[in-house]
């Protein structure tokens, strides 16, 4: 008798195993399908970025400086309030694909596309003006002259971020982003030959170079809009609608918090470069600093890609009520970006001390790269969990509360731990970075805590309040569309 219950014990046992293997296999699928295209997507997104830095160093040491100094503190400052408020979509559209919603996320798009364009329109004079501006935060006169003049380059760049990034978040949300990821790499490989050509043929310069991610990335948007507008969303694009300028407000307060948490996130390590530029050797240490933060942010890419994976399958399982699967697929996802952070990890250890040269041909810059090496992979490490915690909270709506947890641990820890290890203990650069670590490790375990605790059922309840709170039935929304 005894026998027969441990054998149907086994038999239980071994269903029970076999059932969550099936569990994992299916979610697993389910997170590549949009982990997989927001990777390449990102990842030759800011290829192009690094690429033209990459141009940029072979003109001269100052113009790598100096494009390193727009790019780390100017561009993240653009791109991270633009990607933050855009993120706002994520949600909305995530949670409305789930509850199966599908005329609002056209509507979603548009009101984001007209909150974006009033943002990117007060947002010019920062680029207009930003050689004065790094003055005034103690830049060198030299470094502040030539950051000038490419930042008037970025002006398209920035508009180009507005369309990019809404319609990425407007397909991915209904799992047909592998078009985003096929038309990014395109891009990336026409900014390889246009940089090529205008910089090492045509002798162009800073214009050349400049020149070739402007075309290489508009390549990218206007594929994305020939996309949505021919035909490929019929469901979700049903043609501009006057309902884009309604309730727009309820939209400009979630796209703020979202702005807010992701540009303090973004914005930490411009801050960071910025305290670099007042060390000694400046030139050295912001170059040094500046390709450190690019290594990560390449690997960083992937772990977007999971962030992208997080956030649409969180949203979309709370648009469709069930709470379980939201909560299963948080721990799939996690431990497949942790995997595949500590390859990584062991990577960085590894090839730390020679991986400069990609970007400069300088020795003495390779030298300050080498020594940030250790703290270099502890980064990438942190990179693999921290984004899948964020994207969690964009696909719940958490925006406003991660935002309070990034102000605390980056500027109230990280930043102030930095300062001390970089001038008063005189660890320059590295005591910066140390500070930078601790304040994304804090932020890691609070996002843990709370992702801990939240009361799925709960958020359930509260995505579909949202949602039914600015519904349009078909046939109202129907009425006020116009075709492209």
């Amino acid at each position: 008798m005894e026998s027969r219950i441990e054998d149907r014990l086994l038999v239980t046992e071994k269903d029970e195993t076999g059932k969550l293997r099936e569990r994992i296999w299916v979610e697993t699928k389910k997170l590549w399908r949009v982990a997989f295209p927001s990777i390449i997507t990102r990842i030759t997104s800011f290829g192009i970025i690094v690429v033209t830095q990459s141009f940029m160093g072979h003109i001269g040491e100052t113009e790598l400086a100096s494009y390193a100094l727009v790019q780390s503190i100017l561009i993240r400052f653009i791109n991270g309030l633009l990607l933050g408020m855009a993120s706002a979509l994520e949600t909305l559209c995530g949670q409305a694909f789930g509850a199966k919603q599908y005329n609002m996320m056209g509507i979603y798009l548009q009101r984001s596309w007209v909150v974006l364009f009033i943002t990117s329109f007060i947002l010019c004079p920062f680029f207009i003006f930003s050689a004065p501006i790094f003055r005034l935060l103690g830049q060198e006169e030299e470094l502040s002259r030539v950051a000038g003049k490419i930042a008037l380059w970025f002006l398209p760049i920035m508009y180009y971020f507005l369309f990019t990034m809404t319609m990425q978040m407007f397909l991915q949300a209904q799992l047909k982003n592998m078009i985003i990821g096929w038309l990014s790499t395109a891009s990336f490989v026409l900014h390889l030959i246009l940089s090529w050509l205008f910089v090492y043929k045509m002798k162009l310069g800073i214009p050349g170079a400049m020149g070739a991610m402007i075309i290489s990335t508009w390549s990218m948007a206007i594929g994305e809009l020939f996309y949505v507008f021919g035909g490929w969303c019929p469901q979700t694009w049903r043609g501009f609608s006057k309902s884009a300028f309604s309730e727009l407000w309820p939209v400009v307060k979630l796209s703020l918090s979202s702005g807010v948490m992701l540009c303090l996130e973004l914005w930490y390590n411009a801050v960071l470069v910025l305290l670099a530029g007042y060390m000694k050797n400046a030139t050295v240490d912001i170059s040094a600093f500046s390709i450190c933060l690019n290594i990560t942010s390449w690997e960083f890419m992937i772990s977007l890609g999971f962030l992208s994976a997080a956030c649409v399958r969180v949203a979309n399982e709370l648009g469709r009520g069930d709470a379980k699967a939201a909560i299963f697929s948080i721990k799939v996802n996690l431990c497949t970006s942790l995997c595949i952070g500590l390859f990584f990890w062991v990577l960085a250890l590894i090839f730390g001390h020679v991986i400069s040269y990609a970007f400069s041909s300088s020795t003495e810059v390779a030298k300050a790269v080498s020594s940030l090496s250790v703290l270099l992979a502890f980064s990438i490490l942190l990179n693999s969990i921290q984004p899948v915690l964020s994207g969690v909270a964009i696909g719940a709506g958490w925006q406003a509360i991660v935002a309070y947890v990034n102000i605390s641990c980056y500027y109230i820890v990280g930043v102030p731990i930095g300062i001390i290890l970089g001038y008063v203990a005189g660890l320059q650069v590295r005591g910066i970075w140390i500070g930078m670590i601790c304040g994304v490790a804090l932020q890691t375990l609070v996002l843990i805590f709370i992702t801990w605790k939240t009361n799925w059922n709960d958020q359930v309840k509260k995505a579909h309040e949202r949602l039914n709170r600015w519904f349009l039935a078909p046939s109202e929304e129907s009425n006020e569309n116009t075709s492209p």
